[in-house]
């Protein structure tokens, strides 16, 4: 599809997050974080790394926004870390001047350039100081306050920032932290992996939490700071996908979902089902002030009710929506009662249809298989669910099957990933000619980067990083395919 029918203000470029690229753990004052614990455990990371290290771009901000510019960005989506600016991390703590001077001189460099910042205030790097402080995200009272404070410490800062999300997948740190005990703080009920943590409570009382948290922020911005700089505020939500590195359980949040045999009229009902529990968990209540009705059937009293004040808090609280999203699935019905640490919605997530379809190609990704069609389908979903609001895609791109263990050489000719951005931008232009109200797509990402629990094995830039070689970057074939379709996609006039 080559029609220019993208409005002329859309804005595309890459996107990453602060953890896995930044390194630097203890410079300049930053504090420790929930990741920088969680890595420290044997057996929590597949390859038993961490983002000591990662990309070093604390120490090589110009040679990212140098690659930006090679590629033709228009925007960059990173994150903050909270540790940096308040180390602690605590409204009562001290801020940390040389990590409010770090971002400050870096959103202003990318403006020199012509590329304009996405923030997200929080990318699952709570500071350590305040888990061990209150429990973190399980205190309601505190957390909510500590954060819509570490979030007007970032508006006053960097007044320039004209799009702000304040949280990046809520459902992963949730599900991920508190139910599944695979990604930071690592709380399950499973002891063999945790000595604490009620996966059938603490993950719906977190994901409480963070909309409260999300809703506080954005009162702040639309009463302190919208008013003098004009920004939008959102939260970005589904898609994000991992899985155990030591076993095969899979876990999935946000795919785009089929019916695993589209004739049984449970699987069609499993289907919408899968996505309340992922995506309407968190939107529903941001755009209707309420739990979808699935979930509070099957969690009762486990699911956290809101207060008529909180209702109104977090009800409209989106200028925006932020969309990741990577795959899709099949999904099939259970006919028994669901288990008190199920979060999927009493479900099934297949690879395969009740026909033999197979949903897409293997990546390294064991939950990631591309399908485009589903891209399509799910953003016009989401657009009519929620009464067709403005849709950034912050997130989507891919794993490449064995990828790691090629040459550099055979790296950079990443024809599967720049095919994959082929299919999904075209995706995205159906969509848009569908009706869908998209504004903005962030690739996937810009650095080969840590990724969380899978370490280094899994690479997903479109910029080669060369971990034992002083991370020198080096673009791949996709870092150059994705601008020139958006060139022919936008209007100019």
């Amino acid at each position: 599809m080559t029609t220019a029918l993208l409005p002329k203000d859309f804005i595309w470029g890459f996107a990453t997050a602060s953890y896995q690229i930044e390194g630097a753990p203890a410079e300049d004052g930053r504090g420790p974080s929930i990741w920088d614990t969680f890595c420290k455990v044997p057996g929590k990371i597949a390859d038993a790394s961490s983002g000591d290290v990662a990309c070093d771009s604390y120490h090589r901000t110009a040679e990212d926004i140098a690659l930006l510019k090679s590629t033709g960005a228009k925007a960059y989506r990173f994150s903050i870390s909270w540790s940096r600016i308040i180390p602690i991390g605590g409204r009562n703590d001290p801020v940390n001047p040389a990590g409010i001077a770090f971002y400050k001189k870096f959103v202003d460099d990318l403006l020199v350039e012509g590329i304009l910042p996405l923030v997200t205030l929080f990318h699952w790097d709570l500071p350590e100081g305040l888990d061990a402080r209150y429990g973190g995200l399980l205190n309601k009272e505190e957390f909510v306050a500590d954060f819509a404070h570490y979030a007007k410490v970032l508006f006053e800062a960097l007044p320039k920032v004209q799009y702000w999300i304040t949280f990046n997948e809520p459902w992963c740190s949730s599900i991920l932290g508190y139910n599944t005990g695979l990604f930071a703080p690592g709380h399950t009920s499973d002891r063999t992996k945790s000595a604490v943590g009620d996966s059938s409570r603490e993950c719906w009382i977190v994901g409480h939490n963070l909309l409260l948290a999300h809703g506080a922020a954005v009162k702040v911005y639309r009463e302190e700071f919208k008013p003098r700089n004009g920004g939008q505020v959102g939260i970005t939500l589904n898609g994000r996908l991992s899985k155990f590195p030591s076993e095969e359980f899979l876990i999935r949040e946000g795919d785009a979902v089929y019916p695993w045999d589209p004739e049984d009229p449970l699987d069609v009902e499993a289907a919408e089902r899968k996505l309340e529990f992922s995506i309407s968990w968190f939107a529903d209540p941001v755009y209707f002030g309420r739990y979808p009705e699935s979930m509070v059937k099957q969690l009762g009293d486990r699911l956290p009710t809101f207060t008529p004040e909180e209702s109104a808090l977090v009800k409209g609280s989106n200028d925006f929506y932020g969309m990741n999203h990577y795959t899709a699935n099949y999904i099939k019905h259970k006919s028994t009662p669901p288990e008190p640490d199920d979060f999927l919605g009493n479900l099934e997530t297949l690879f395969y249809s009740k026909a033999g379809d197979n949903i897409g190609p293997e990546t390294q990704s064991v939950w990631l298989r591309p399908n485009p069609k589903g891209f399509r389908d799910l953003l016009n979903w989401i657009s009519n669910r929620y009464g067709r609001p403005t849709i950034y895609v912050t997130e989507n791109g891919t794993s490449l099957k064995g990828e790691n263990d090629l040459s550099r050489e055979e790296i950079l000719d990443d024809e599967f990933r720049a095919q994959y951005f082929r299919d999904y931008i075209d995706a995205l232009a159906k969509a848009v000619q569908d009706g869908v109200d998209i504004r903005g797509y962030m690739a996937w990402s810009l650095l080969d980067n840590f990724e969380w629990a899978e370490g280094y094995e899994t690479r997903f830039g479109v910029t080669f990083v060369d971990y034992e070689g002083g991370q020198k970057r080096y673009p791949k074939k996709s870092a150059k395919t994705i601008g020139p379709i958006f060139e022919a996609l936008i209007k100019k006039e």
